[in-house]
């Protein structure tokens, strides 16, 4: 009831009062009404760049992907990403092209699903391996199935992905293809492992040759002196047994160099068309007599085309084989030998450094205890050997290695531990028709005549003069090529025929030849050497040399060499 009694001055104050709230209030809705649209607006604002960068951004990426994708199909690699187990998240299309699989059929699969069974055990221990220590890894060579079944060898680089919190997420990385690099470089190793053991044979070869030389020269004044001892007594006498058994151990001695000279290269005789089937029969069948526990097999094409080799040192390589053969069957088994002809075409397989043309293909097949692999790699080095020491010279197989690389020929060996051995052996074949042999007696008969013996080897040239005079030549003698030319060039008219050595100090064989084949083109001269026909002999012979003789040599194949010379042989 007071309320009604206000005065109006009270009233006035209560109204302006009543105003100025309102106005205050009216001016903070206002304030507050302005706020928020700057606000909103600027909110408004904020969103636009947002959605303006994500655009953008989205745009970056769309080309970040792009770019890939173009990267990844114009790459010869396969690019991939896994998760921490393995499996495959991505693969690029390039898949195809390496491993036939489309990407359907590989992502959700481990790269272990695409390799033999073997190499996913050794690269699954190698990828957790690297899981567990979050290491890249680069250059891992590894082996796939393609789709079809061939075999892919694969180089792998991979990089660890990881998330926000630096946790492994996977490997992201690319394959490529080396099988056709591996291919090389294991083309690579072979050959430079071919050529240092060439020449390692060949450093051998030379020396093997040397001491062959040597050792035929010293063979050669025993074998002189025996010869000449058997000509003054007969069987009667109380010498003549033990003369023979020195004569027979100088043989042995003159095989043994003969080996030497076989794995030098430098054994080769007399080179003609031979039938190597019939030499095979031969060999074989006196060889099985002397070891009744081998069943020889014998399984020889008809057809077979002539080779044209030395025999001699064919028979020697085929006796090696079988000797080895038995060996390797000491209680006895089967020996199967086969020919057949074969072309350039059907060996590129080998590891050969083929000519073009036909060839005959021997194998020597035994059932015996057979070699590892460390084994089959030293075979054919001079004096190695696996028998029990005093059983073997180790000299066999590197003569048969010799004698058939000197023929321009190729020898192989497979062989297992426990299942027997195989050598094949391939020779050039020939078009020439083969010639038989004549068999003729060592029997010699006296002539007349003068022979100059040239001989850097004192105890030769005596030697030499003495098997001479026995068989009736007055004999001259001459220590080197300048001393042989100034013996001539005195008793050219009396001297029918020269003694030559090969290897001589000052002025060896060839250049004497020359010089005497000057001073006489019609000069007779019959070439002498512990070393054999083939390189420099074979080349004075080319031109025109009358005939060669090998250390040592009994005085009957010396008068018949000479005889055949002379033409009264």
């Amino acid at each position: 009831m007071a309320e009604e009694y206000k005065t109006p001055e009270e009233r006035c104050a209560e109204l302006e009062r009543l105003l100025h709230e309102a106005r205050e209030e009216a001016r903070y809705y206002q304030r507050i009404t302005k706020d928020t649209g700057r606000r909103r607006l600027r909110e408004i604002d904020q969103l636009s760049r947002l959605i303006t960068e994500r655009k953008r951004a989205e745009e970056a990426l769309r080309r970040s992907e792009q770019k890939f994708k173009d990267l990844t199909e114009a790459t010869t690699d396969w690019v991939w990403a896994v998760d921490a187990q393995g499996v495959y998240t991505y693969a690029s299309p390039k898949i195809k092209d390496l491993l036939g699989y489309e990407v359907s059929e590989v992502v959700g699969k481990t790269p272990f699903d695409l390799m033999p069974e073997e190499e996913a055990e050794k690269i699954r221990k190698f990828f957790n391996a690297k899981v567990i220590n979050k290491e890249p890894f680069y250059g891992l060579e590894n082996v796939n199935r393609h789709k079809d079944g061939h075999l892919v060898v694969l180089e792998t680089n991979g990089i660890p992905i990881f998330d926000e919190k630096g946790q492994l997420k996977g490997y992201r990385g690319i394959d490529r293809v080396i099988t056709e690099r591996k291919r090389i470089e294991k083309e690579k190793k072979r050959l430079e492992a071919q050529f240092h053991r060439a020449q390692k044979m060949e450093a051998i070869g030379t020396l093997a040759a040397g001491l062959a030389h040597d050792f035929n020269n010293l063979l050669m004044g025993v074998q002189g002196n025996v010869s000449l001892m058997l000509l003054d007594i007969n069987s009667s006498r109380p010498h003549y047994k033990k003369l023979k058994d020195i004569q027979r151990q100088v043989q042995s001695g003159a095989k043994l160099t003969g080996q030497l000279l076989g794995y030098a290269r430098k054994g080769r005789y007399e080179v003609k068309p031979i039938d190597l089937n019939r030499l095979v029969n031969e060999v074989s069948e006196t060889f099985g007599r002397t070891r009744k526990e081998i069943n020889i097999h014998c399984e020889l094409a008809e057809d077979l085309l002539a080779i044209e080799a030395d025999q001699g040192q064919i028979e020697q390589v085929l006796l090696n084989l079988f000797v080895n053969a038995a060996d390797a069957m000491p209680g006895g088994g089967d020996l199967i030998l086969k020919t057949r002809n074969t072309t350039y075409e059907e060996m590129r397989g080998n590891p050969y450094d083929l000519k073009p043309g036909h060839y005959v293909l021997l194998t020597v097949t035994d059932t015996g205890i057979g070699m590892d692999k460390k084994t089959m790699e030293r075979i054919f080095d001079p004096f190695f050997t696996s028998k029990e020491l005093g059983r073997g010279t180790g000299l066999g197989l590197a003569s048969v290695y010799g004698i058939i690389k000197g023929h321009d020929g190729y020898i192989g060996v497979d062989s297992n531990k426990g299942y027997g051995t195989t050598f094949s052996i391939y020779m050039s074949a020939s078009e020439k028709a083969v010639r038989e042999s004549v068999k003729t007696t060592e029997d010699f008969v006296k002539r007349t005549g003068t022979i100059l013996v040239v001989d850097d080897e004192e105890i030769i040239r005596k030697v030499g003069q003495a098997m001479l005079q026995a068989t009736g030549y007055r004999a001259l003698t001459a220590r080197d090529g300048i001393e042989a030319v100034e013996v001539y060039r005195n008793h050219r008219d009396d001297i029918d025929l020269v003694l030559l050595d090969m290897v001589m100090p000052n002025m060896g064989g060839g250049k004497a030849y020359d010089t005497l084949k000057e001073i006489n083109p019609d000069i007779k001269v019959l070439l002498s050497s512990g070393y054999s026909i083939e390189g420099q002999a074979t080349e004075i012979l080319n031109r025109g040399c009358n005939g060669f003789i090998q250390k040592p040599f009994t005085i009957k194949q010396l008068s018949k060499k000479i005889g055949e010379i002379l033409g009264n042989g």
